[in-house]
């Protein structure tokens, strides 16, 4: 007979330097409390949000797996005796809400072969925060990623992605590596046309908090500095 099997819990995170109970509810300290077992995309950082979450003090007695975008199919696979004899498991990531565009999801997917119960515990997520702040379609939308980093690769992605939005009235969402966002920024201000919305929200839920939309027409007149910055970049044409 087949031995119980514990659940994995999909635990947010904050998206910057905040005390955790500014963003998340109750119910997320609870089940941390209970958990001894995690699968995180980085270990250092899953400990100091965990001790800042009131498990100050009890980090040792905890178990670590780390689980991120070099991780192989068969690291995901040895994850699977973790939920053995009724165990449950947490999952953290590094942006904000674990499996959103984050290794996580391979071991979601693992959970839903093997049967075993995912339970998605409600946080901060910048894709949708920044959609309800940006005054653009929020009835239809796409996520797509991060887009090429060569600049002709993506200057072609972008007049693709801003097509797609003039012709399905959709909102389109992409997000960068915060070293590359202000070369992001001028491609899109030279690449889109001047009717083009585009919202620029950085910082979310943070002190620093930006969110503005803007014409590109607007925006070209009206420079944003954006500096290495967590940011979503969202566009309506």
């Amino acid at each position: 007979m087949n031995s119980v099997k514990g659940k994995l819990y999909l635990i947010p995170t904050t998206l910057g330097d905040c005390p955790p109970e500014q963003v998340l509810p109750s119910e997320v300290f609870r089940v941390i409390a209970g958990l001894k077992k995690f699968v995180v995309e980085d270990i250092r950082s899953a400990r100091r949000f965990l001790s800042s979450a009131g498990l100050k003090g009890h980090i040792d007695g905890l178990e670590f797996h780390e689980l991120n975008e070099h991780s192989t199919v068969s690291d995901v696979e040895a994850l699977a005796p973790l939920f053995d004899d009724g165990a449950d498991v947490g999952l953290l990531s590094e942006a904000g809400l674990p499996a959103v565009a984050d290794p996580g999801a391979d071991l979601v997917a693992l959970c839903h072969r093997r049967g075993i119960r995912v339970v998605p515990l409600a946080g901060p997520s910048s894709l949708m925060l920044s959609l309800m702040a940006s005054g653009l379609n929020g009835q239809s939308f796409a996520f797509r990623g991060y887009l090429p980093a060569k600049t002709e690769e993506r200057r072609r992605e972008i007049k693709l992605v801003e097509k797609e939005s003039a012709s399905m009235h959709r909102t389109e969402i992409f997000i960068e590596t915060p070293y590359r966002n202000d070369s992001l920024f001028e491609d899109l201000l030279r690449t889109l046309s001047p009717s083009t919305r585009l919202c620029v929200a950085a910082d979310i839920t943070l002190p620093t908090e930006t969110i503005l939309t803007r014409t590109v027409a607007q925006w070209r007149s009206d420079k944003l500095i954006i500096g290495k910055r967590p940011c979503v970049f969202l566009i309506l044409a």
